[in-house]
């Protein structure tokens, strides 16, 4: 039994150890920095909305240069700007990068069917069955897959109101 035991643990650290030499000798060298680092930035909700199936197809569109640092609309301006400084695009050039929404459940029409919170991609729902449901704002991509899974039409979608990270000083035009 102890031999066995023994014959085990050498064999399990030997393969392992191969393992950990194979990897990084044979290694094929595709990993972008540029693209994880646009990962990290991104929301990594992988809702879909920049038309792209998730963050890291997006990520890698971006540091390609195919897609726009605006592309991904529940990330909003601050994050069009965090990504154009670390590519060094001008900031000027961005343009318009559209409202942000945040959906918002309306109590008197909610009956908790709870097919909003199972359609959302983020969790951003919270609530039980037959009782109401409530929006965390922080967590929402404003995706609109639970406005099409809800039944009832109770839940509206709201540009938010302005704070730190949403506020943007547009320049006054020249008289």
């Amino acid at each position: 039994m102890l031999t066995a035991v023994l014959v085990l643990t050498i064999m399990g650290t030997v393969l392992g150890s191969l393992l950990g030499i194979a990897v990084r000798f044979m290694a094929t060298g595709d990993d972008n920095p540029l693209v994880s680092e646009i990962e990290a930035i991104l929301p990594g909700s992988q809702c879909g909305q920049c038309g792209y199936p998730g963050c890291s197809p997006a990520a890698e569109a971006i540091a390609n240069g195919d897609a726009a640092v605006t592309c991904c609309p529940p990330g909003g301006r601050a994050l069009a700007e965090q990504m154009a400084r670390l590519l060094d695009i001008d900031l000027s050039t961005l343009g318009d990068t559209g409202d942000i929404l945040l959906a918002k459940i309306d109590e008197q029409l909610c009956t908790g069917c709870t097919r909003c919170y199972k359609a959302c991609p983020t969790d951003a729902i919270v609530g039980a069955s037959k009782q109401l449901h409530i929006v965390i704002a922080n967590a929402c991509t404003g995706c609109k897959k639970c406005l099409d899974a809800c039944p009832e039409d109770c839940i509206s979608m709201n540009t938010p109101l302005p704070d730190l990270t949403r506020w943007h000083w547009h320049k006054p035009e020249a008289a």
